[in-house]
């Protein structure tokens, strides 16, 4: 049986991306009518001439978002749990060789975040996220963390380097839901010029986790690229190959979609997006994902400022981040400095709540198989 690499290696980046500069106004207007999208649907909802039809394409992905989703927006919070890294990522501030404080948590300090966050907020669903560094955070490590964060969470999600199909297997015995892992870029050619070094430099490897998260049974895989490293169009056409390749292998997986845009990093220099996106072009593929998978959950970051995330939440997104801390125990003592990337929407949990409110929309504090028990 074949992989999504090799789906991958039948297309060309060049020509992708030429077939959606060239989509027509037609292509667009054909696309926003249907209700079952091809990829080329996809590629004309991204193109250039989409732009003057996102409002048309903002009211059908609204009409969808509440009709297979109904009227909430489900919350969530991402856990940190080590900034150590193997990687030389070229846009992330957990580099090994930035000159950052690393610290890894031990069970003391896992069980002392989980209990500030049950304190003061009513989170059900919580997002646990290290650096790529096996030697600090291994399997067994983010096992035992599961196992804590369980007796607290009903519903525990891991964003980790990839693994095997037999760790996912054993993550998953020890209460694993689910697990987000992000390609960066589907650009193969330009892929090791953001990863010239560490694990993740095997784009094989990582392109293919997904894949073994099906193998595994896991109940949801989330996918994404980075926005902003390389042309953002023809990203999206490959997020969105993916998933449809993924939806109709593992059918028996959910899926959810994430939004990374570039932002600046804890270094001596920030990197600067090689194809910076608009507020207006995030809005655009969020609505394009949306006619093109009715059933994929979209998720929306604090990367992200709060008017930006009150004006688009009722339209096509279900999930978002609240309150997050980027670095590790950054709800029992904040320490800026061992933070991944800087927040944008500062709002505490209960403040993003009131805005979810204010959009009549119901915040829900767990994921949406919990929240239908």
């Amino acid at each position: 049986m074949g992989t999504f690499f090799d789906v991958l290696t039948e297309y060309n980046w060049d020509k992708v991306t030429e077939k959606i500069y060239s989509s027509s106004e037609s292509d667009v207007l054909n696309a926003i009518a249907k209700d079952k999208l091809s990829l080329d649907d996809f590629a004309a909802l991204v193109s250039p001439a989409a732009e003057k039809y996102i409002k048309s394409m903002a009211e059908k992905s609204y009409g969808i978002t509440r009709r297979r989703f109904g009227n909430t927006m489900q919350l969530y919070v991402p856990l940190y749990l080590s900034n150590y890294c193997s990687n030389q990522c070229v846009y992330c501030g957990f580099n090994c060789k930035n000159r950052i404080q690393r610290t890894i948590l031990n069970e003391i300090e896992i069980r002392r975040e989980a209990e500030a966050i049950k304190q003061r907020y009513k989170f059900e669903h919580i997002l646990l996220v290290t650096g790529e560094a096996p030697a600090k955070s291994s399997v067994e490590y983010m096992g035992r963390a599961i196992e804590i964060m369980k007796e607290y969470f009903s519903q525990v999600s891991l964003e980790v380097q990839p693994l095997d199909v037999d760790e996912y297997r054993y993550l998953i015995e020890k209460g694993l839901f689910a697990v987000y892992i992000y390609q960066e870029t589907y650009n193969k050619d330009r892929y090791p010029l953001y990863h010239p070094k560490g694990r993740k430099a095997d784009f094989r490897y990582r392109l293919e986790t997904p894949d073994r998260l099906g193998k595994a049974g896991i109940y949801k895989t989330g996918l994404g690229n980075l926005i902003g490293l390389e042309e953002w169009r023809t990203e999206a056409f490959f997020t969105a190959l993916h998933l449809r390749y993924l939806e109709n292998k593992y059918w028996r997986t959910k899926y959810s979609i994430a939004f990374p845009r570039l932002r600046p990093f804890a270094n001596e220099g920030d990197f600067d997006p090689n194809y910076p996106v608009t507020e207006k072009n995030l809005f655009q593929l969020i609505c394009a994902y949306r006619l093109f998978s009715e059933d994929v959950e979209l998720s929306v970051s604090t990367r992200e400022s709060s008017v930006y995330r009150d004006k688009i939440m009722p339209f096509g997104v279900t999930t978002m981040s609240a309150g997050s801390k980027t670095m590790p125990g950054g709800y029992a003592d904040d320490n800026g400095e061992l933070e991944q990337f800087s927040v944008n929407d500062d709002r505490t949990p209960y403040e993003v709540e009131s805005a979810v409110k204010g959009k009549g929309l119901e915040a829900v504090w767990k994921d949406w198989a919990l929240y239908l028990q």
